[in-house]
């Protein structure tokens, strides 16, 4: 049995002094305790606030390795989301299966410095350049499940179907390959830390038929279903003028939304569609920092709270990974919007937004973590409350002070299974992944030039 007794923890949407956790052997919580007794047999967390631990809900880790290599003008008359779609397709061609075995590791230990212990990676980079299968057709996603096992990071593993546009390693033409695969890789999961969802990349990728094929194995399977919906005004053009309907109401016609859907971005969608999501309690996940980044438009998070539509938060193209940026990002987009202060859950703003960075996540993604509570395992990060992005905060004001002003250096230990993955701020290997993909991007980039 292993006890941690910090300054305060976070329990039941709040923060409380005096408490100790403790965990199993195997990592699962067993018991919270304010008894001397305890208390006394408690490792002491002197200075710190402990919060369960961030649940990234999606990210494409290979798009790491473009980071800052796109923050200038194109050729083109305007610079969109398009335009940056073809440096990424160039970029995503580039990459060997080392390559993108090293690029995932400098994606996940960002993560985890940051207080991430689960992502759910929207994985859709399963062939050669030139479309043709590895020997091991899973190669691509078993290097990204090495990667997150290397690291110490708890994965979802979202496999992104795509049969139309993109590139030719990312199709998979037959439904029955795509399953095959799919079924191949399960075996290959680790129970509880690794595990499958599956992933039509979007209704323009995904021909209709297809797309319910593989929502019937999905339900068969009790798997999460992610996909893009609905990011681009023109992905909703292109819709309806396919099916004569936009891309939620299409999905809701032929019934595949439900518990287990999550629609990544749901930026461009009407009231009825909101109305739609909330009906069959579906889940948004919103990318506030690549929706910035890219031109994509504001995520209508005050509208989904008004239907009850629970939002999760990703790092989607890791131009930066900091779930609290994107946490607060969904709350000040609005209010750069609508020209008001305090738009969300006005009365619980901050533990609003820390449950979409955690429990909305985890619900997402299926996943066991995103709440610290008895039976779930102990996937927790501490915050130094000394450090200067939080410095003076009382228990009154430290979750504002945490979802709105903490800086990265706060962050100083990152648990997962109970077991220390950074401490002190720093990862056992992170020197190793930081040279590893500097040389990737050496190898990658001297010689080519992606815009």
């Amino acid at each position: 049995m292993t006890g941690w007794l910090p300054d305060y923890i976070w329990k039941e949407g709040a923060f409380e002094s005096g408490v100790a956790m403790f965990a199993d052997s195997s990592g699962r919580i067993t018991h919270f305790s304010s008894a001397p007794a305890d208390l006394a047999q408690a490792e002491r967390l002197a200075g710190r606030a402990m919060l369960p631990g961030l649940v990234n809900a999606h990210s494409h880790a290979f798009q790491r390795v473009i980071r800052g290599r796109t923050e200038q003008r194109t050729g083109s008359e305007r610079d969109t989301f398009w335009t940056w779609r073809q440096a990424m397709y160039r970029a995503a061609n580039l990459l060997s299966p080392e390559a993108l075995y090293h690029a995932a590791r400098m994606a996940f230990v960002e993560m985890l410095l940051s207080g991430v212990t689960t992502v759910g990676e929207f994985h859709y980079l399963h062939h050669d350049a030139a479309g043709q299968p590895y020997e091991d057709r899973n190669l691509l996603a078993l290097e990204i499940l090495r990667a997150a096992e290397d690291t110490g990071l708890r994965i979802a593993l979202l496999r992104a179907a795509y049969l139309r546009g993109g590139q030719p390693r990312f199709l998979t033409p037959r439904l029955n390959d795509f399953i095959a695969d799919t079924e191949t890789l399960s075996a290959q999961c680790k129970p509880g830390r690794s595990w499958l969802g599956l992933a039509p990349h979007s209704i323009r990728a995904v021909p209709l038929d297809y797309l319910l094929e593989l929502v019937r194995y999905a339900r068969a399977k009790t798997l999460p279903v992610h996909m893009h919906v609905a990011e681009q005004p023109a992905e909703v053009e292109t819709c309806i003028a396919e099916y004569g309907m936009p891309p939620v109401t299409l999905l809701h016609q032929h019934g595949i939304l439900d518990d287990r859907f999550t629609a990544i971005h749901a930026i461009h969608v009407t009231e009825q569609e909101i109305d739609q999501l909330g009906a069959a309690r579906s889940m948004v996940c919103a990318c506030p920092t690549t929706e910035r980044s890219l031109g994509d438009g504001i995520c209508p998070a005050d509208h989904f709270l008004r239907c009850g539509v629970r939002i999760a938060l990703g790092s989607d193209s890791n131009v930066q990974i900091d779930l609290f940026e994107d946490a607060r990002e969904l709350e000040y987009h609005l209010r750069l919007q609508r020209l008001e202060r305090v738009v969300l859950d006005p009365d619980r703003l901050a533990a609003h937004l820390l449950a979409c960075a955690t429990e909305n996540g985890a619900a997402s993604l299926a996943a066991p973590s995103g709440k610290l509570e008895v039976g779930r395992p102990a996937d927790f990060f501490t915050v130094d409350l000394n450090d200067p992005s939080v410095a003076g905060a009382d228990p009154e004001s430290l979750a504002s002070n945490i979802v709105f002003s903490l800086g990265r250096t706060a962050v100083r230990d990152v648990y997962v299974d109970g077991k220390c993955i950074v401490r002190g701020g720093h990862h056992a290997l992170e020197q190793q992944i930081l040279n590893n993909f500097a040389d990737v991007q050496r190898s990658l980039w001297n010689s080519q030039r992606i815009c």
